[in-house]
């Protein structure tokens, strides 16, 4: 190698003299002597050792070109080599692997192309090895997908030929920082009064499920509403990877476990929530309800536990009533759906949906109320609506979020609870007031049957939405 470093050669993104380094180092440092040591403490021991090879190779770098060069070696052999300053970089949301060559990125929303890349596709598998040995697992062709975790808390998502066509497929999701609801508004993501009406159902105790599609922020949101419980209260929270970061003194976190290589040691959602029942919970927060567990979350939610919040996958708050009736039927009871909907229409009070937008935003798209009881159909009333204006030449979506009237027993709730200053402006003046009983009319309603021979339920003729803005 010459001593002298050629003009515009950058040697940190050069592969090839980053694997030279590294396997100089591997011949240089005793592994017996790193054990014991913070993975701080070994980094800092194999920077050195790094440092004194180029001393002696004489290579003329900057100092910021050494200390890039430096920390890349490290990174490939301790770290995750190239995804290393993607994950320090906290602008990026998901890191998305597809093959060696192929590295996308998430910012603000949007998907955008990252020039680092690996070696080859053996580099990559070893980046990966590294990644699901952590947590006890393995990934080839008998067990080509897994799902791992980083010790920082990133979820990982691995599938790798012959399933994959591509070559080896890595999808990182960055654990979500916490959010205040204030922070959502400067966000943009919904306005006050919608914030201050959704800190008053928390209180009140209202069970709320949060839906949205993949990316759409529920987590997020889910985390901000539960800065309203009070601090008195216990909390159980239950998720697939521990996401949300409540700040109450009393909080117990569980988390699912996937079977070991053997098949077996699983742990999942719905025996956590059975589990959790026998807690003494105040309320009980699901990550995510996507099978079985959602008839035993329902459960919960209309037999003492109100208060509690869960998120579903869905594309409207009326798609969210139908998937839940549609989850609770995968259970191992054979429950009929007028039971299934006399279920949901006892436990959920409150739909809060989210969207993500072309321009990458989220935002509340729409918060509703169901006004079904017993085992009429699904009646979904608006709240709060998010109306877009067209989109602009920038391609920026504007728009305003509509608040129409309250429904009377969803306003009742809420005056007994002491929340008689909720803040949704009914008439478009922008100043928060008490809401006319009765002035409302159902934004949409869920009609059908289930079970052999019978309508799957979809959607009815939806009224036009009356009052608000």
């Amino acid at each position: 190698m010459s001593p002298q470093s050629p003009p515009g050669r950058d040697y940190a993104d050069d592969s090839d003299t980053v694997h030279h380094y590294m396997t100089r180092l591997g011949r240089e440092i005793d592994r017996g002597a790193l054990d014991g040591l913070t993975t701080q403490e070994r980094r800092g021991r194999l920077e050195g050792v790094v440092g004194k090879l180029l001393v002696q190779d004489r290579i003329a770098l900057s100092r910021e070109e050494e200390v890039a060069l430096v920390r890349r070696v490290v990174d490939e052999a301790v770290g995750l080599g190239v995804l290393e300053p993607l994950l320090a970089d906290h602008s990026i949301t998901e890191i998305m692997v597809n093959g060696p060559n192929d590295i996308f990125v998430e910012r603000a929303g949007r998907l955008e192309r990252d020039p680092s890349r690996f070696r080859d596709e053996e580099h990559l598998y070893q980046v990966i090895d590294r990644i699901v040995s952590a947590v006890n697992r393995r990934v080839d062709e008998s067990s080509p997908m897994v799902d791992a975790r980083l010790p920082t808390g990133e979820r990982v998502n691995v599938i790798v030929p012959p399933l994959s066509l591509s070559g080896p497929v890595v999808t990182i999701r960055r654990f979500p920082r916490p959010y205040s609801l204030d922070e959502l508004i400067g966000m943009g993501s919904l306005d006050g009064p919608t914030a201050r009406l959704l800190g008053a159902l928390v209180r009140a105790r209202l069970n709320i499920i949060v839906s949205g599609g993949t990316g759409s922020g529920k987590t997020t949101l889910l985390n901000a509403l539960s800065g309203f419980v009070p601090d008195e209260q216990r909390i159980i929270t239950i998720e697939d990877a521990a996401e949300l970061s409540l700040r109450q003194n009393h909080v117990i976190s569980l988390e699912s476990r996937p079977p070991n290589t053997e098949g077996r040691g699983e742990v999942t959602i719905r025996s956590l929530v059975r589990n959790s029942l026998r807690m003494r919970p105040d309320r009980i927060i699901v990550g995510e309800v996507r099978g079985g567990e959602t008839l035993d979350m329902l459960q919960a939610m209309s037999t003492g536990h109100e208060g509690s919040l869960a998120t579903v996958h869905a594309n409207s708050a009326e798609d969210a009533v139908t998937r839940l009736a549609t989850l609770a039927s995968m259970s191992d009871l054979d429950i009929p759906f007028l039971a299934l909907r006399d279920q949901i229409n006892s436990a959920v009070d409150v739909v809060v949906h989210l969207a993500r937008y072309p321009d990458g935003r989220r935002r509340v798209e729409q918060v509703a109320a169901l006004s079904s009881r017993g085992r009429d159909d699904f009646t979904l009333t608006a709240v709060t609506r998010f109306e877009p204006e067209p989109v602009a030449a920038d391609r920026i979506v504007r728009g305003r979020w509509r608040h129409l009237p309250l429904p009377p027993d969803l306003e009742r709730r809420l005056t007994v609870a002491g929340e008689t200053a909720f803040g949704v402006p009914p008439d478009g003046s922008g100043k928060a007031g008490r809401t006319a009983p009765g002035a409302l009319r159902p934004l949409v309603e869920l009609s059908g049957r289930a079970g052999p021979g019978g309508a799957r339920p979809g959607l009815a003729n939806p009224p036009e939405l009356g009052g608000g803005l």
